[in-house]
């Protein structure tokens, strides 16, 4: 093996091991940029994929089916007013969604809440049940975390959970308005849709856990890198937390 190619591989093994999975060129050359000219290793973008490729180490996204969204029910629907409203400021539109963690005994769900402009997950909470408790705690840490909520948007799917009184009432009672989904509902709530690929496909949480306890670790690791860590590159190479802080 050459030497550049021997020095870039240990830089990049340096990084995974906190974003194993972490497949985009662009961001891992934006992030080690300083390490590679601390080593004096030139290396370009076509370098570092071909020994990315070369390595095996170019992430695929997979594909993951399972239902989490029961639209079929008695509580009132409310129509998707973010559809062609332009995201500029922090707490304007939060994205809620679930998704499902496995477990050897079962499914476990992840309730999430993400900010659209920081794309911060501010509100989460993982639960063995579908009911609305888990969606409830997530909205209720999102609230208590944020300064100011004026003006904001709660957007989701159509699912018992969003559409329930419970949930509902309190959404109203803190004067938040409410959007929906209509038609499609992967395409209208692209962003939820994007954090959970992104949690399962970067962070392992699409594994078998051994219980709902130790999925429960997983998640909160790796949302913690999520915010923290992870470079996004609709955020100017920004991290969520970093983009959150400097609008607060």
């Amino acid at each position: 093996m050459k030497e550049v190619e021997q020095q870039v591989m240990n830089i990049v093994k340096k990084r995974r091991k906190s974003l194993p999975r972490e497949g985009v060129v662009l961001k891992l050359m934006k992030f080690l940029k300083q390490d590679f000219e601390k080593q004096q290793v030139k290396v370009g973008r076509d370098l570092l994929f071909n020994i990315l490729r070369e390595h095996n180490m170019l992430t695929l996204r997979k594909k993951y089916s399972a239902r989490t969204t029961n639209s079929h029910h008695r509580f009132y629907k409310y129509s998707n007013i973010i559809k062609d409203l332009e995201v500029t400021r922090l707490n304007q539109v939060w994205a809620s969604d679930i998704t499902y963690i496995r477990t050897i005994k079962g499914f476990c769900y992840l309730a999430l809440i993400t900010d659209m402009y920081s794309k911060k997950i501010v509100g989460y909470d993982l639960s063995d049940s579908l009911e609305l408790k888990g969606c409830l705690r997530a909205l209720n840490k999102a609230i208590y975390q944020a300064k100011d909520i004026k003006g904001l948007v709660h957007h989701s799917d159509r699912g018992i959970q969003y559409c329930s009184n419970v949930y509902t009432q309190i959404l109203k009672r803190k004067m938040i308005n409410i959007s929906m989904t209509e038609e499609n509902h992967c395409y209208e709530n692209a962003m939820a849709e994007r954090v959970n690929g992104i949690l399962k496909d970067e962070f392992y949480i699409d594994q078998a856990f051994m219980n709902v306890a130790h999925a429960k670790r997983a998640a909160k690791n790796a949302i913690k890198l999520y915010n923290e860590v992870r470079l996004h590159l609709s955020l100017n190479f920004k991290t969520p937390n970093m983009v959150y802080k400097l609008t607060v």
